[in-house]
């Protein structure tokens, strides 16, 4: 007789209800929940924020090395950026310096004429004038002129090509300036037209100098009148050591070296004041006759003005500097 197995092994759906799985009947409930993994959100959001921000981060750096490359080939600068001096002016490139020597070299030709060098002076010309020029730049052949000294009084430049340059010349014993036109570039220079004679700078009156009727220190001026004397005889020989025994501490004075002889101080000018004074001083000087001249009659003598200035150490007066003065030496 076959006896019915009393365990049923058929699933009963009333016992495990709706939600049951097969073979999951023996796990412990927390197994069971962990069995199948979890479809909820896992971030994605946060993903996708990441990623706009390398798209920003990266079109920004395209944007740098775009803006770079482009003023690299354009030599675009940003605004506000230093970029060195400033471009300098076209007459700023005008050869200032040799235009003047050239002008120099010129007037010495051309300030220069007799019957006798025409042709030394139209040849000594061409080398300065345009091909084509006059060889004698005006003059008709007739009369002469003398040039006794010149010198660059000025410059005038126009741009970076033209400019005048004007020489203060003394020509037949006058004194005149001379206006000459130059041409510059690259290659060279040239006269490029005929020169302008001007008038020689105006001769003008002295103004009364400032401090006029302050009044004189009489007993400095008395000191000094003993004092000066052994100085300017120092300053004339040149001799540092006993030029040095009448200069104040840090004062440098350089002599004259013999060029001239002391003979005697004329006027002391000593306004009041305190241990520090400006003066005046004008000193009769004596000029050596030079080796291989013939001797005859008395040396010649110059009287000179100069300024010093002096300070006073424990009662003695020293002098700090020695220049010329600018005060006027009164009518003659």
């Amino acid at each position: 007789m076959v006896r019915r197995s009393t365990v049923d092994r058929s699933p009963q759906s009333a016992v495990h209800g709706g939600g049951y799985n097969a073979g999951t009947e023996h796990l412990e409930p927390s197994l069971a929940t962990r069995g199948r993994p979890s479809r909820g959100w896992g971030g994605a959001g946060g993903r996708w924020l990441v990623w706009t921000f390398r798209v920003v981060l990266w079109a920004a750096l395209l944007l740098i090395i775009y803006r770079g490359v482009t003023a690299i080939v354009t030599g675009e600068t940003q605004p506000g950026t230093a970029t060195g001096a400033p471009p300098a002016s076209p007459a700023s490139r005008f050869p200032v310096t040799l235009a003047d020597a050239y002008a120099l070299q010129f007037g010495d030709v051309y300030l220069n004429f007799s019957p006798a060098t025409v042709t030394q002076r139209a040849s000594q010309l061409a080398g300065f004038l345009p091909a084509g020029a006059d060889s004698q730049l005006g003059w008709n052949g007739t009369g002469s002129l003398q040039l006794q000294s010149e010198q660059v009084a000025g410059i005038d430049v126009r741009d970076a090509s033209h400019a005048v340059v004007t020489l203060l010349a003394r020509v037949n014993g006058q004194l005149m300036e001379l206006g000459v036109p130059i041409y510059a570039t690259s290659a060279g220079l040239v006269v490029s037209g005929e020169p302008a004679w001007l008038a020689g700078p105006a001769r003008v009156s002295v103004p009364a100098a400032s401090g006029t009727g302050a009044g004189t220190d009489s007993a400095t001026q008395n000191v000094l009148m003993s004092q000066l004397p052994a100085f300017f005889q120092a300053f004339a020989s040149g001799n540092q050591v006993t030029l040095g025994r009448f200069l104040a501490p840090g004062a440098s004075v350089s002599g004259l070296g013999g060029a001239l002889t002391f003979k005697s101080i004329a006027t002391i000018s000593v306004p009041p004041g305190g241990t520090t004074r400006h003066i005046t001083a004008t000193v009769l000087w004596g000029v050596p006759v030079q080796s291989g001249v013939t001797k005859g009659g008395a040396p010649a003598s110059l009287e000179m003005s100069y300024a010093l200035t002096i300070v006073q150490r424990s009662g003695t007066w020293y002098v700090m500097d020695i220049s010329a003065s600018t005060t006027s030496s009164g009518p003659p």
